[in-house]
């Protein structure tokens, strides 16, 4: 899996659940269980993984819905 998205933003990340979801693209947001550790201040982002394979639909999903500047750079 790779990385799209890390970020702190809850809507955001609801947005682009539904985005990938809506497209079928196979998705995991990681690290949503470490606010526990954190108090819930929000200090640890989350990331959104999606499998090899559709990282670059999902990509283009993203930019197309005006999300590219939240991507993650591709460096794989």
């Amino acid at each position: 899996m790779r990385e799209l998205v890390r970020t702190n933003d809850a809507v955001l990340i609801s947005a682009i659940e539904a985005l990938l979801k809506s497209a079928a693209i196979s998705h995991l947001v990681v690290d949503q269980n470490i606010s526990v550790l954190e108090g819930s201040i929000g200090a640890f982002q989350r990331r959104i993984l999606v499998d090899e394979d559709q990282f670059a639909a999902a990509r283009k999903l993203l930019a197309d819905a005006g999300y590219g500047n939240e991507l993650r750079p591709d460096v794989g």
